[in-house]
């Protein structure tokens, strides 16, 4: 992040330092720069390194030398500083493909359930539109599939006109580093092919759904001590993906969550982190898991942006002007990696309690239930891995189709890595 910028306009350039911005004869001009990207021009604000033809290290990712303005908390500060704009993407036919796909699959599951379903919905004020709005009892969602790259910063802004409009939304994606990811309420799925998300076969939600999970940490605890890393005594509770819950919870299913998430079964939660209150976590979880964590914890509604809000006030600590480019590095270390898969952390929200809670969690919210697959779905399943219908079986935990080597061999879930017998 630079705290400086040439503005191309007016050919000046702007120390974001100072409260004038080193311009005392321009009074709007912190309007003027701070303004959506979309509402100005793309090339208003330039890398100052680029424009004294430096060699900008935007131009060796997929960063452009244009840059915009906002806000960020610094060491307990909120500042204003330049960040670079990303590439404008065209989604690539395989993209586009999946994204038709995944929109065709969310509403057929809907319409299949009898919910009230919309594709490319438009808000009555014009500035919302949705991939797939699926109206229930409990809530209308909002789903937009993306399988395309996309900025932090529009996944917040897109998602905040959805509230305002009554809608809850709901992004869903095949990429685990993902912008998406804890940006906005969200579920991932596996990355197949569009055929694959067209198909009738099951999707099984592999990020983004968690249950609470509440243990005494004691000697006979499955699990070690989220803080001292030994058996303390104490209570504790968080939020963990299905196969990590003790005992282990069913997985659930893309189609099903399509249906759950209007009916108010499954709700979008926002964790804040324990050790920083300012990061944050989104999930999506029973409802009465939901309203059990906020009796523990006192967790009310948080809300729904992690960026300093307008009544923040900024410092301007008059800093001289750094004209060097400082795109992926800071004192010589990189910060601009690709960002970390977060899905699949172990547990997320933990709390610590000294007295033991009402009715702590012993048994699964929803219960691991066996099913058998008709002959036509074995038959469609056997088609589709090029072996007879006979040696299919699905997954008792995942419910994904899975191969087995003898008639009567144990199978071996190559999804969820579960270990159980033919059906």
């Amino acid at each position: 992040m630079a705290n400086g910028v040439f503005h191309t306009k007016y050919g000046i350039v702007i120390n974001l330092t100072f409260e004038d911005l080193g311009h005392s004869g321009r009074p709007g001009l912190l309007e003027e720069i701070t303004q959506p990207v979309t509402e100005r021009e793309r090339d208003l604000l330039q890398c100052l390194t680029d424009y004294k033809g430096g060699q900008c290290e935007c131009t060796l990712t997929d960063k452009t030398p244009w840059m915009f303005v906002r806000r960020q908390r610094r060491a307990g500060r909120v500042v204003w500083v330049a960040a670079h704009l990303p590439l404008t993407h065209a989604a690539t036919p395989e993209e586009s493909d999946k994204h038709k796909a995944m929109k065709e699959r969310i509403a057929r599951s809907a319409s299949r359930h009898g919910l009230d379903v919309q594709v490319e919905a438009r808000s009555a004020d014009g500035r919302v539109i949705t991939d797939v709005l699926v109206s229930g009892a409990g809530a209308r969602v909002g789903w937009e599939a993306q399988y395309s790259p996309i900025s932090a910063s529009t996944v917040r802004r897109r998602s905040g006109r959805a509230r305002e409009n009554g809608i809850a939304p709901l992004w869903v994606t095949g990429d685990a580093s993902s912008s998406i990811v804890d940006r906005a309420p969200w579920t991932r799925v596996d990355d197949v092919p569009w055929q694959r998300i067209v198909s009738p076969l099951a999707m099984v939600v592999r990020g983004g759904v968690r249950h609470l999970q509440i243990w005494k940490c004691g000697p006979s605890s499955e699990r070690p001590c989220p803080e001292t890393g030994q058996h303390c005594g104490k209570f504790h509770s968080g939020w963990f993906l299905p196969a990590l819950c003790v005992p282990q919870e069913r997985a659930t299913a893309l189609d099903e969550l399509v249906v759950t998430s209007a009916d108010g079964e499954h709700v979008a939660v926002r964790v804040r982190n324990s050790r920083d209150p300012r990061r944050a976590s989104y999930l999506w979880a029973l409802a009465k898991d939901v309203e059990r964590w906020r009796d523990l914890t006192g967790e009310a509604d948080s809300p729904s942006e992690e960026q300093p809000t307008d009544d923040d006030p900024v410092t301007f600590a008059e800093e001289e002007l750094d004209s060097s480019c400082r795109y992926g590095r800071q004192d010589g270390r990189h910060f601009s990696a690709p960002r970390p898969r977060r899905d699949m952390s172990s547990a997320t929200g933990l709390h610590t309690f000294d007295r033991a809670p009402d009715h702590p969690y012993r048994s699964p919210s929803r219960p691991v239930q066996l099913r058998r697959l008709s002959g036509r779905e074995r038959a469609v399943i056997a088609a589709e891995l090029g072996c007879p219908p006979w040696e299919i079986g699905p997954c008792m935990l995942c419910a994904e189709p899975i191969h087995r080597y003898g008639r009567y061999s144990p199978l071996a879930c190559t999804s969820c890595r579960a270990t159980t017998r033919a059906q």
